[in-house]
């Protein structure tokens, strides 16, 4: 039996003004139209603790309605979401719901043909922050990849992208792809889960042989007696120009909505020697090293859960508090990847062949060797910003092909 490609909107949705969240229903909570299409099926879920139907966790939502999981997958962070990043996490059985957990991450990040085996169609559903570097779109893209080549649909339960207002950052050169950038978007893509899904089978972004099915599921799309292949979703009351706050933390070292807010701009720091508030409980909102002034504001990182080693642990540091109330924040970052707060912190560095820890970890989050080299010859943020302009613009053109929402 052919399968085909399509994805549902099911309702009409209501545009609410930017400052409005009343009423956003992520396209887990639509359980009306998308259960039946898993009653009687064995099914694979890739969640993790942002996973929630209200207040349940979707994994015990599914199974109270009879839903059989057969495996979970986990990202990053784990299933429950309690790893420090990139701490490796084992296969193991989940103790509420007594179902197998896979990670999908370190050297397993692909589903394999036996881990799919008995499995009738694969469901993902996972909060992203709409920042490049942040892996669970990688994790997006294998799980696609594993669905389109094993021939078992794949359901994405959308939901909306706290920073998906606005679009900014140098697009990646793919030849600096890694698990933290696989594709040429840009830092800040503006994009929801399930936008960023159809366009990687759109712009034929997957593997040669998840692309040629992904074209194939779409000529059938017109075959009325065809079950589903791929099939998004969508939020309710959701738009481009919402500002979402999220009702579980997404990682660890995303505690809260400014920490989300400033990531894509402080996320920088990961790859210099000045610790970017992990070990805080403002993670991304402080960032400082003990060679800087010791004027500037002071905190001293220690070990938390969901960062257990942080760096420069039980030093006192100084540098940066961009803490403040989210309106406060949205303010600082004025919807622009901001690099005025890295540039700052090398001019003040007083060793600057040791700011950064390795040029090729600063590339990967860049997407690009052309930043590092902008920042040792003292760009402004302005000359630095030009030169993105291009690549920028395009892919701002590319986005909107694949638009499930009113855009900002």
């Amino acid at each position: 039996m052919k399968n085909y490609l399509f994805f549902i909107s099911a309702c009409f949705v209501i545009y609410l003004p930017a400052v409005a969240q009343l009423n956003i229903i992520p396209g887990a909570e639509r359980m009306d139209v998308y259960v039946p299409l898993l009653k009687g099926k064995s099914v694979a879920l890739f969640a993790n603790q942002t996973s929630m139907v209200a207040k349940t966790h979707l994994a015990d939502t599914l199974i109270k309605r009879g839903i059989k999981i057969a495996k979970i997958f986990g990202p990053e962070h784990g299933f429950r979401g309690s790893a420090d990043a990139g701490e490796e996490v084992g296969t193991y059985i989940d103790k509420s719901t007594g179902v197998k957990v896979v990670s999908l991450y370190g050297d397993h990040r692909k589903p394999t043909t036996e881990d799919l085996k008995d499995v009738d169609i694969m469901v993902f559903d996972i909060q992203d922050v709409g920042a490049r570097f942040y892996t669970y779109i990688s994790s997006l893209e294998y799980y696609m990849e594993a669905s389109l080549e094993n021939g078992i649909p794949l359901l994405i339960l959308d939901r909306p992208n706290p920073n998906g207002f606005y679009v900014d950052g140098p697009v990646l050169d793919k030849k600096f792809k890694s698990f933290t950038g696989m594709q040429p978007v840009p830092i800040v893509y503006g994009m929801t889960i399930g936008e960023y899904a159809m366009m990687l089978g759109g712009e034929k972004w997957l593997n040669d042989k998840a692309n040629a099915k992904y074209a194939y599921y779409q000529t059938a799309q017109n075959s009325p007696d065809t079950p589903f292949h791929f099939l998004v979703i969508k939020c309710k009351n959701y738009d481009h120009n919402s500002k979402y706050i999220l009702p579980v933390r997404p990682s660890p070292n995303l505690p809260e909505i400014q920490s989300i807010y400033l990531y894509p701009s402080t996320c920088f720091f990961e790859a210099t020697v000045l610790n970017e508030g992990r070990g805080t409980d403002k993670p991304f909102q402080f960032f400082g090293q003990p060679s800087l002034p010791k004027t500037l504001f002071s905190f001293t990182p220690h070990s938390t859960e969901g960062s257990k080693d942080p760096k420069l642990k039980d030093q006192l540091c100084y540098g940066w508090n961009l803490s403040g109330t989210p309106e406060d924040v949205l303010k600082k970052i004025d919807h622009k990847v901001q690099l005025k707060w890295l540039l700052e912190a090398y001019k003040l560095f007083p060793q600057k062949d040791k700011f950064f820890i390795s040029s090729a970890s600063f590339n990967r989050l860049a997407g690009n060797d052309l930043l590092i080299e902008q920042i040792k010859s003292c760009k402004s943020e302005n000359e630095i910003r030009k030169s993105w302009e291009a690549a920028l613009s395009n892919f701002k053109k590319l986005r909107k092909k694949y638009l499930l929402y009113r855009d900002f």
